[in-house]
């Protein structure tokens, strides 16, 4: 019984891993299920037991890239524990750990956040984060004068679009070893980057 759970949750993983790929690829609609059985090296009719429909499992595999792109951010940003600062490594050196590890998360989410913007909002929660966060506590008791929603914007974006952008940036910068190594010296230039903005405004 243990072994035919085992072997479910894998063929599982399998074809969230392919529809991923293929959905980044193609896009929800030219994608078909036919495309993610071949990418995960299934017949259709699996594909089709483990999962209904290509919505159903486009929803599955959206809501578990939301999280894993976005779901980083709540908790460093509620943690009464540690101060602003920490809080800018932390969020730098997760995301930048994370998208080294999953590089086509943001294309993918992104691309199709514009068709569903809503799916975003309601799992993240965005409003509270933004209004209630010990991080925006802090934010204002040090510079009442900065819109968290801009500070925020600054700081993820400057997490995110090297990944965003990288089939356009690699061939510039080189081999991946370089690019890596760009990454790794990110995790403590923007921390200092966006200490710089705390202080100067």
């Amino acid at each position: 019984m243990a072994k035919k759970e085992a072997l479910d949750l894998s063929t599982e993983e399998k074809i969230k891993e392919a529809a991923s790929i293929v959905f980044t690829k193609k896009g929800y609609g030219n994608a078909r299920t036919r495309d993610i059985a071949e990418e995960a090296g299934i017949n259709l009719a699996l594909l089709n037991y483990y999962f209904r429909s290509k919505e159903k499992l486009f929803q599955i595999v959206m809501a578990e890239r939301i999280d894993k792109l976005f779901g980083v951010l709540a908790p460093i940003l509620n943690d009464a524990s540690t101060t602003l600062e920490e809080k800018l490594e932390k969020i730098t050196g997760n995301y930048i750990d994370m998208l080294i590890e999953h590089p086509d998360l943001p294309i993918f989410v992104l691309s199709e956040i514009r068709n569903n913007p809503e799916q975003l909002s309601s799992r993240l929660q965005a409003p509270k984060l933004l209004k209630e966060s010990v991080f925006v506590k802090q934010l204002a008791d040090r510079r009442s004068d900065i819109n968290p929603f801009h500070f925020l914007m600054n700081l993820l974006g400057m997490n995110l679009f090297p990944f965003v952008a990288k089939p356009v940036l690699q061939p510039i910068l080189g081999n991946e070893d370089f690019y890596r190594q760009l990454m790794e010296q990110r995790k403590k230039l923007i921390p200092a980057w966006m200490k710089l903005m705390l202080e100067h405004g």
